[in-house]
């Protein structure tokens, strides 16, 4: 990179459900793409939900009151607002006005909204005079009809509000009719990682890597990440398991454990199948160098992009995924050339190709090598807060941030 000032002056807003430690793809993503806006000289702060009354738990299942508390992750300021109760998704913040007025007032150039989250879409359609505001649509809200029907036109006249409208894939745009009402104004985004520990991993994840190979005793190391939840369609791999050699070991918590249990007992697998619940950063790391594959098995569009998938392929993991119609997770890992996918909900399909990639090593070389190679060119965080910043100029009228992604890439690999 030869540009660190490239967003310098720039002042950004974000407006979270949640922040890390709290757990999740959308807390991780604001996460990553604050501070590498930060890093490349914009003034960047975090509006967001308290998760957890001492702030330190992962769950962001509501777990009783919270207070409000600010603190810095770096050079980014973040705002954690007490929580009095959650219902039906939606959080009550009494600090909400005056702490969202507080930020404004610092002098806010973009504000930058991550959806789904109905708390702040509501919050912000009364605002009279906002900053030009730019949405990430993570997901359309799929399951809960009702709620979602109810809300459609306080999202509506937000996004009519908005500047621009950023899509995770362009494979995403086409299924939704919330994004295709205002097209106009859609630019994807790719979500990005900081792919460092997953290409070079430190001592703590070597030492995870060779515990979960000792676990695994030989036999094949299947892994699973996410929240237990029906979109990820654990379901699926359960009965796959049953026609496959090894291990499944699921990362994540949520509330479809205990039901996942008594699937795994009643499919006789439960004694090959390790629940591990929510792993330090390190320890996944080394999940992911130890496996043989990340299975992705996502049966819903609430599934609609998958950043495990990225970390898996850094790590020079194959990918086996599932074909969501109208979904990124078949674009962020590529059939038969960073992984496999097969149709959703298809527990034999998924039992092949994992098989596949036992009786095929050369393949799954392949896919593993080929994986990191386009992890490493789409899917960095220095690219993904580059583009981000080149959209807001472009809204802006101002000139496009300068930036040699191919220098950081070199960089990165140790090339440099």
């Amino acid at each position: 990179m030869n540009a660190p000032s490239a967003g310098a002056g720039l002042r950004v807003l974000h407006l979270g459900k949640f922040y890390p430690p709290a757990s999740g793809g959308m807390e991780a993503h604001v996460q990553t793409l604050a501070r590498a806006q930060a890093a490349l000289g914009a003034q960047v702060e975090v509006l967001c939900a308290n998760h957890a009354a001492d702030g330190a738990g992962t769950s962001h299942e509501f777990q009783g009151r919270s207070p409000t508390c600010e603190t810095w992750d770096g050079p980014v300021r973040v705002t954690r607002l007490g929580r009095l109760a959650s219902v039906a998704r939606m959080d009550a913040m009494p600090d909400l006005p005056r702490m969202l007025g507080r930020a404004l007032s610092r002098g806010v150039d973009i504000v930058h909204l991550h959806t789904p989250n109905p708390t702040w879409v509501l919050a912000l359609d009364v605002v009279r005079r906002l900053p030009p505001v730019f949405i990430t649509h993570h997901s359309d809200v799929i399951r809960q009809r009702v709620a979602g029907a109810l809300f459609k036109p306080f999202e509506a006249l937000l996004y009519a509000r908005a500047r621009r409208v950023l899509a995770t894939s362009e494979a995403y745009v086409s299924g939704s009719p919330l994004l295709r009402a205002f097209r106009g104004k859609v630019r994807a985004l790719p979500l990005g990682l900081d792919l460092a520990p997953y290409l070079h991993p430190c001592a703590a994840a070597r030492e995870a890597e060779a515990h979960w190979r000792a676990q695994a005793a030989g036999a094949p190391l299947w892994l699973m990440v996410g929240r237990l939840v029906y979109y990820k369609g654990l379901f699926t791999a359960l009965e796959a398991l049953r026609r496959v050699p090894g291990r499944l070991v699921v990362v994540g918590q949520g509330p479809l454990e205990a039901e996942a249990r008594r699937r795994a007992r009643a499919l006789g697998v439960a004694d090959r199948v390790t629940w591990a619940g929510y792993l330090p950063p390190d320890s996944l790391v080394g999940a992911l160098h130890a496996a043989t594959a990340l299975w992705f098995c996502g049966n819903a569009r609430s599934e609609a992009y998958g950043l495990s998938q990225v970390e898996a392929m850094a790590s020079g993991l194959p990918v086996l995924n599932t074909a969501i119609p109208h979904s990124g997770v078949a674009w962020v890992s590529l059939h038969e050339q960073t992984g496999l996918t097969v149709p959703v909900g298809d527990a034999e399909a998924l039992a092949a190709a994992a098989r596949r990639l036992l009786e095929e090593p050369a393949l799954a070389q392949r896919l593993g090598r080929e994986a990191r190679e386009r992890a490493v060119a789409e899917f960095r965080h220095d690219v993904m807060a580059w583009r981000s910043l080149s959209l807001y100029s472009e809204a802006l009228g101002r000139p496009a941030p300068v930036m040699a992604p191919d220098v950081a890439l070199l960089r990165l690999t140790g090339s440099v």
